[in-house]
C-alpha cells in the first residue's frame, strides 16, 4: 500500500540513509508509483514515501512559505467546501490538490483533528524542534512502528522495517492466535514479534531524535457523549449530511470510475449524486459461470442513470496465475489478507485500466447498519497443534472483551482498522478507494442514533427514494425492495435468500458426506447449478480442481509440513481428502497457504 516510511534518529547520516532507501524500495510494488526521501538530519528525521502517480498525495514534501514546517502525507483528505479558497486569500501558496495541508497545520494548533480522510503523515516543526507522527481517526491507513534502542522506525507495511532489522522476522505468537481464531490480529499488534500498529487518533511527538509524547487528538468518547436525537431528527439529519457531503467524494484530479453492487450503498449515493449522463463509468466484479445478482441488477440500475457498465470476471485467465496472485496477496499485505482475497487483487488490477479512483459503498453496511463483520471461531478439524489451543481461547476472549462499550465505537475503531485492513490495503496497492460511508460528520451523526435505533434497509431504500424514486423501485441483490406488493417483495427475497444460503452451502459450507457425493456427480457439472448466482469465487471446487496441484505443491513440501503449530499429518491428510473429492477443507487450507506464504515470504527470507 502506498504510505510513508522512515526512522528517527541520531545514528550517522549514511548509515539511517542507506536503511531509509532500502525501506522506500520494500514499498515500490508497481510501475506506476512514485517515490522520493526527505531529510532533516537536525531533527534526526529521515522520511520516505512512495504514491500512486498522479494521487492526491503526489508531490510531497509539502513546505510553508518560509520552509520551516515540512509535511509528508499519504492517503486522502476531503476538507470542508471553501477551505483552499479561504487559505489563498490568507496568501497562502497552493500548488497541488494536498497543498493546502501544511497550512492547515499552521492555521490550526487542533492539527490534525481537523481533518477528514484516511491517511497518515509526519510533521516537521523546525520552529519547535519537534515532529509528529499521526494517523487517521479510524487507523484504516496503517502504520507500523518498532522501537529500537538506538532508532524510531515506521512504515505503511512491516515488510519495510523486516528489510532493516532482519532480527524481527518472527511470528508474535499471540497475535498467531488471533489471527487464526479470528482473521485478524488484535489490540494494533501485527504478525511480527515486536512491530505494533499506530492506534487510531495518534500523534506522537518527537523532539531532538526522541520520542516525547504519545498522544491522541481523537478519543471515540467525543462522539459517543453527543446529545441523542429523535427518530425523524435523526433520519433527516442523516440523510442531510449524506447528500451534502457527497461532492467532496466526486473532487479529484484523477478519472473516477464507481465498483457498483446490487445493493443499496452503492444506490444511494447515486440517488443524491446525480452523475450528468456517460459521466461515471460504473463497473461490477462477476465470475465465469453466470451473471451473478450483483451484475444483474447493477447493470440496470446504471442503465437507469444513463451511465456506461462493465462487468470485470475472475475466471480461467485468473486461475492459470492464481500462484502469483497468491503470493502477491499475502506480500502487498503482510499476511493481513489471506489467499482467498487473491480475486480482489486480479479484479483491483483490471479496474485500474477503467480509472485509477474506484468509488465504493463499502463500510456502509457498517456505519449504517452495525453490521459486524466477524467473530471468533476456535478451529475443531485437528490442523493445529494442541499446543497452541491456550493462544486460540485466549484470542476468543480478547474478542469478547473488546465488545463491552459502544457497538458502533467496536465496529468503526475496532473492527475496520483490523479485520478490513487487508483487503483495503490489498486494493488501495492498485487504485485509489474512496467511500463517504466513512466521511467525519456522517460517522458522527450516526452516533447520535435514538437509543436502540439502526438505521434499516428500508431506511435506506427511504432515502435512495427521496433522492431518485427510479432507483428505489430496482430489486437489490437479496430481493429486497422493488415494485409490487408486499407479497411479491416477500416472495423475492424468501428466493434470494434461498440461492445465497445454497450456494454457501455448495461452496464453503458443504459438509463432509456430501461433499464425496458431490464429488461422484463431478462429471454432471452440478456446481452450474448452484455457483456463481452471488459470488465470484468458488475456492472449493477451485482447491478441488484446477488449483489442486498448487495447493498440493505448497502444503505437502515438507517445509509447511513441519511448522511448529501445525499438525503435519492431519495436514496431509486433509489435503487428500479435499483434493480427491472426499471432503471440504476449504477454509483449513486457506489458513495454511496463507500461514506458510507468510513464513515463507517474511520469515525464511531472515
Amino acid at each position: 500500500m502506498p504510505g510513508i516510511v522512515g526512522l528517527v534518529t541520531h545514528r550517522p547520516r549514511d548509515q539511517a540513509e542507506r536503511e531509509l532507501v532500502r525501506m522506500v524500495e520494500a514499498l515500490h510494488h508497481e510501475p506506476f508509483y512514485a517515490s522520493g526521501t526527505w531529510i532533516d538530519e537536525t531533527l534526526g528525521l529521515y522520511v520516505g514515501w512512495t504514491v500512486r502517480k498522479n494521487a492526491f498525495a503526489d508531490g510531497m514534501p509539502l513546505r510553508n512559505e518560509r520552509g520551516d514546517v515540512v509535511l509528508v502525507f499519504s492517503g486522502e483528505e476531503y476538507p470542508e467546501p471553501g477551505t483552499t479558497a479561504r487559505l489563498r486569500a490568507r496568501g497562502y501558496r497552493l500548488d497541488t490538490e494536498a497543498s493546502h495541508l501544511v497550512h492547515l497545520y499552521e492555521e490550526d494548533r487542533t492539527f490534525p483533528a481537523s481533518l477528514n480522510g484516511r491517511f497518515h503523515g509526519l510533521v516537521a516543526d523546525q520552529r519547535r524542534r519537534t515532529a509528529t507522527l499521526f494517523g487517521d481517526r479510524y487507523g484504516m491507513h496503517r502504520l507500523y512502528y518498532h522501537q529500537a534502542p538506538d532508532a524510531f522506525y515506521f512504515a505503511a507495511e512491516a515488510k519495510a522495517i523486516l528489510e532493516t532489522r532482519p532480527e524481527l522476522r518472527r511470528l508474535d505468537h499471540r497475535a498467531l492466535g488471533e489471527v487464526i481464531t479470528c482473521g485478524c490480529a488484535l489490540e494494533n499488534r501485527s504478525l511480527f514479534a515486536d512491530i505494533h500498529v499506530l492506534p487510531a487518533g495518534a500523534a506522537w511527538t518527537f523532539r531532538q531524535g526522541r520520542l516525547e509524547e504519545q498522544a491522541r487528538y481523537f478519543h471515540p468518547r467525543e462522539w459517543e457523549e453527543q446529545t441523542l436525537l429523535a427518530p425523524e431528527a435523526y433520519y433527516r439529519r442523516l440523510r442531510d449530511v449524506f447528500a451534502r457531503n457527497l461532492p467532496r467524494y466526486f473532487t479529484s484530479t484523477e478519472p473516477i470510475a464507481m465498483s457498483l453492487t446490487g445493493g443499496l450503498d452503492t444506490r444511494m449515493i447515486l440517488a443524491w449524486r446525480k452523475p450528468p449522463t456517460g459521466s461515471l463509468p460504473c463497473y461490477t466484479f462477476g465470475g465465469g459461470i453466470r451473471d451473478s445478482r450483483d451484475v444483474v441488477v447493477a447493470r440496470a440500475v446504471a442503465r437507469a442513470i444513463g451511465q456506461r457498465h462493465e462487468v470485470i470476471r475472475v475466471g480461467a485467465e485468473f486461475l492459470a496465475d492464481f500462484p502469483r496472485y497468491a503470493e502477491r496477496t499475502v506480500h502487498l499485505t503482510d499476511g493481513c489478507a489471506d489467499v482467498s482475497r487473491a480475486p480482489d487483487l486480479y479484479v483491483n488490477e483490471k479496474a485500474r485500466d477503467l480509472a485509477p479512483v474506484r468509488l465504493t459503498g463499502n463500510y456502509g453496511g457498517e456505519v449504517l447498519r452495525g453490521v459486524r463483520a466477524f467473530r471468533p471461531v476456535i478451529p475443531r478439524s485437528g490442523l493445529f497443534e494442541p499446543t497452541l489451543r491456550p493462544l486460540l481461547e485466549s484470542a476468543a476472549e480478547t474478542y469478547r472483551g473488546l465488545l463491552r462499550g459502544h457497538p458502533l465505537s467496536f465496529i468503526l475503531f475496532r473492527q475496520a482498522p483490523w479485520h478490513h485492513y487487508g483487503l483495503l490495503a490489498l486494493e488501495q496497492t492498485q487504485l485509489g478507494i474512496r467511500s463517504p460511508y466513512l466521511d467525519d460528520d456522517l460517522v458522527r451523526t450516526r452516533f447520535r442514533a435514538p437509543a436502540g435505533a439502526v438505521v434499516s434497509p428500508e431506511t435506506c431504500r427511504r432515502v435512495i427514494a427521496e433522492g431518485e424514486p427510479a432507483l428505489a423501485r430496482i430489486p437489490t441483490d437479496r430481493g429486497l425492495a422493488g415494485p409490487g406488493g408486499r407479497l411479491a417483495t416477500l416472495t423475492a427475497r424468501v428466493v434470494q435468500e434461498a440461492l445465497f444460503r445454497a450456494e454457501y452451502l455448495y461452496d464453503y459450507g458443504m459438509p463432509q458426506w456430501l461433499a464425496r457425493l458431490d464429488h461422484v456427480a463431478s462429471p454432471l457439472r452440478p456446481e452450474r447449478l448452484f455457483l456463481g448466482r452471488h459470488k465470484f469465487a468458488h475456492f472449493r471446487v477451485w482447491y478441488r480442481g484446477p488449483l489442486a496441484a498448487y495447493v498440493r505443491d505448497v502444503l505437502l513440501d515438507p517445509r509447511a509440513r513441519a511448522r511448529p503449530y501445525l499438525d503435519g499429518r492431519r495436514l496431509e491428510a486433509m489435503i487428500a481428502a479435499h483434493t480427491g473429492g472426499r471432503g471440504n477443507y476449504t477454509l483449513e487450507i486457506h489458513r495454511a497457504l496463507t500461514l506458510e506464504l507468510v513464513h515463507r515470504l517474511f520469515i525464511d527470507a531472515r
